[in-house]
């Protein structure tokens, strides 16, 4: 019988609104759609939001500070996605601060989880505070997040600089987090314009290699308004861009041809486009 593996990926960045929570949520609903049993879990202590991302909210009743505490167990607070039955949620507290999460609690839930879960995904808090340093802490690999301008990329520098000597792998002398880029609300026209950084720029900075572009996109919004990660809603540019990026994160090779626009490799998929050779 072989031993079940299970990857712990956080989804992080230094700086908040750049999209991370609908990464975790969009990256979770992809893998599961694949077929692979998949968990995230919020750790975004005292706000919440996975949950309404995700369209669960009402069903929330305990949550991973309930389990941490004991006051709960995994299967209480666990809630099941109604779209796809391989997608699982663990809700963030709303009424607790960050520091009710202690390393010892974080680890037991994370290794309770392995063992039934092919993916875990740690939705992180903005910042690098204690919810940001938990919810990296025990990864294997990263989806480092980030907007195409000097601030975000900043911050996103910052924080690998925290993934490489804060997190168990570092401090155990064990081989690194995996890491990897995910660039959001990219717009080549505004590239072009001179008001956002271009991929080169970015990836120069940062020096991480590129799992997904996503683009500036209003599919993106109404996705998250309507608690439907982008994976799971209605065809899209951005939802395309994740499906490339859940690809590459399970080591597909998928190429990054940002001459077309997605409707032109929409319209080639059908036969009714033909770029001139």
């Amino acid at each position: 019988m072989t031993k079940h593996t299970s990857k712990v990926i956080v989804v992080t960045s230094g700086k908040g609104g750049v999209g991370k929570t609908t990464t975790s949520a969009a990256i979770s609903a992809g893998l599961a759609k694949r077929g692979f049993k998949t968990v995230v879990i919020d750790f975004d202590i005292g706000l919440r939001n996975l949950d309404l991302v995700l369209g669960c909210e009402r069903r929330v009743i305990y949550d991973f500070v309930n389990v941490i505490n004991g006051d709960a167990n995994l299967s209480q607070a666990l809630i099941k996605d109604k779209r796809t039955d391989k997608l699982f949620i663990l809700p963030a507290s709303q009424t607790r601060d960050k520091d009710a999460l202690s390393t010892e609690g974080v680890q037991r839930v994370i290794n309770e989880l392995k063992k039934d879960f092919d993916f875990v995904i740690c939705d992180s808090p903005a910042g690098i505070e204690r919810g940001a340093y938990m919810a990296l802490y025990f990864a294997d690999e990263a989806i480092v997040v980030t907007n195409p301008e000097v601030s975000s990329v900043r911050d996103s520098d910052r924080i690998l600089g925290v993934l490489s000597s804060k997190s168990y792998r570092a401090e155990q002398n064990l081989s690194p987090i995996k890491e990897h880029l995910l660039v959001t609300r990219y717009s080549e026209a505004r590239v072009n314009k001179g008001e956002m950084l271009s991929i080169k720029d970015v990836t120069d900075i940062l020096a991480v290699p590129l799992l997904g572009i996503i683009p500036e996109s209003p599919a993106v919004l109404t996705a998250s308004n309507r608690g439907v990660p982008v994976t799971l809603d209605t065809p899209s540019d951005a939802q395309e861009a994740y499906e490339d990026a859940v690809s590459r994160l399970l080591g597909e090779d998928i190429s990054f041809d940002s001459s077309k626009s997605w409707t032109q490799k929409l319209l080639s998929k059908l036969n009714l486009f033909r770029s001139p050779a």
